[in-house]
Order: structure tokens, then sequence, then C-alpha cells
């Protein structure tokens, strides 16, 4: 299958310095886009993230910024600074997030009651997952609107997990991201700009898994790089019909021509009510 080409195009991943971010912001840079990539506090990873992309390109492709998507300034920044940096913005990748492992490092042996909670950590979840994405959508879209062309694609994750016992506040968070996907692609209906959610379809080897898996069950967990190939058919014009829906990354068939494979992928949100094309 041919690889989506980005040429021209600029983007933003937010929480980029590892894991599912790491592996969409080398994907995009290697399908010639400009990226901005960020992280909340671990500077020096995005940093090396940036350096070893632009070292293997020989171009300054990526630009690495330490950003808490959770503040509306730093997120005005990250916009600003991507035009800035690179003439324009065109893909916004809402990847920034936290995970259960936030709540407890055991949280896949022992869950943790939605009660037993921490309300600052609750707080401090949600406010990652689900106001820093509206954050970022707020401060790119309308320059999206001026060109008449743009793409969210909002990182979530299998409905199954949304509902697991003791997921709290995670699943949640996501469930309310994947509303905000279904309403956001209705409210930019028939601008150019469409929002899409891409999850990976199953545990990942990433920094929310704990310490301490065994190997036996580490292997058996899908690599970030499942991301990559359905990231790029998202941002690109090939997506223009596709709005309001997600793709599942494991379900997605690099032998097929990228349409055929998109179609595979393609799951409509829970509760979509019509809004996938």
């Amino acid at each position: 299958m041919k690889t989506a080409t980005l040429e021209g195009k600029v983007a933003i991943v937010t929480g980029g310095g590892r894991g599912l971010g790491h592996a969409m912001t080398l994907g995009l840079a290697r399908a010639g886009a400009s990226v901005v990539v960020s992280a909340a506090r671990q500077s020096d990873e995005v940093r090396a993230v940036a350096d070893a992309i632009n070292a293997e390109l020989g171009a300054r492709r990526v630009l690495a910024l330490q950003a808490d998507v959770t503040q509306e300034a730093d997120c005005r920044r990250l916009v600003d600074e991507a035009i800035a940096a690179f003439g324009g913005l065109h893909i916004l990748v809402n990847n920034a997030g936290r995970g259960m492992k936030f709540v407890s490092p055991t949280f896949l042996t022992e869950p943790t009651r939605f009660w037993e909670v921490d309300a600052d950590t609750w707080r401090t979840i949600v406010d990652t997952n689900v106001n820093g994405p509206f954050l970022m959508a707020r401060a790119a879209v309308p320059h999206l609107l001026r060109q008449g062309w743009g793409r969210v694609i909002n990182i979530t994750m299998n409905h199954e997990t949304m509902r697991r016992a003791g997921f709290s506040p995670y699943g949640p968070s996501k469930a309310a991201l994947e509303s905000e996907t279904v309403i956001w692609a209705q409210d930019l209906a028939g601008t150019g700009v469409t929002v899409n959610g891409l999850l990976p379809g199953g545990a990942t080897d990433t920094g929310m898994i704990p310490d301490g898996v065994p190997d036996a069950v580490r292997s058996q967990l899908l690599r970030p790089e499942v991301m990559v190939e359905p990231l790029l058919w998202l941002a690109s014009d090939a997506s223009a019909a596709t709005t309001g829906a997600r793709l599942n990354a494991a379900r997605w068939d690099a032998a097929l021509p990228a349409e055929q494979a998109a179609a595979a992928a393609l799951e409509n949100a829970g509760w979509a009510n019509g809004a996938a094309r």
C-alpha cells in the first residue's frame, strides 16, 4: 500500500514524547509533514524525539515544545508557534492523556473502585483527557476554518475498556472524548475540517502499561507503530468524506489499498447517530 504523502502539511501532536505520540510524530514527519510535538513535563523526552527525527531526515521537521494541554494559554502558544515555525497548521492530533497508572501502579491486578479514587487524581485525569482536547481544538479550529481544510484526530480506545470495572476515571474520560468527537464533527460539517477518533484496538506497549508486566504478556501487546498508517490516511485528503467516526488501527490491513483498509478499520462511534460518513 502506498503511504499517504503529507508534504506541505503542518501537524501538532500532543503528548509526543513516548509511546503512541512518538510513533505518530515519526510517521507524520516521514510522510513529509512538519510537526510540533509537546509534553506537559518531560521536555527532555520530546526534545530527544525531535532531535532524533530531524537527524534521521536531515531537516528540521520536528519542533519540541513544553506545554500543558490543560492550560488555555499553552494551547494557544502551541498553535501560534506551529504557525510561526512552519507557516501554517493543518492537523491536530489530541494524544496527550493520563491513564490508570496515575490512579494506581497495580491497576491491572488490583482494580481501584470509583469511590476509592482520590478526588484530585480524578480531576487531573479528566482535565487532561477531556478538557485538554477541547482547549487544543478551540485554539486550532479558527485557523483551520479560515483555510477551509483541517484534520482533528482524537486518540481514543476500545468501547469495552470504557466500560471495564475499575477503570474510573480513564474509561469515562475517553467516553467523553468520543462524544466530543461526534459533536464537533457535526458542528464542523461542510467546512472542510473533519474530526475523527483513532484507537490502537487493544492493549498497547506504552508508558501507560505498568512496570513489572511479565515479558510473556508484554510480548502480546500491540506496538505503537500500529497507529501510523491509519493516522496518515485520516490526516490526508483521502479521508475528506469521513468525519464523526473512529478507526480501529488493529483492523487496518496494510496489504490492501488505502480505501479498502480504511473501510475495514472504520467504526461508527457508539452513539454516532449517523454522523459518520
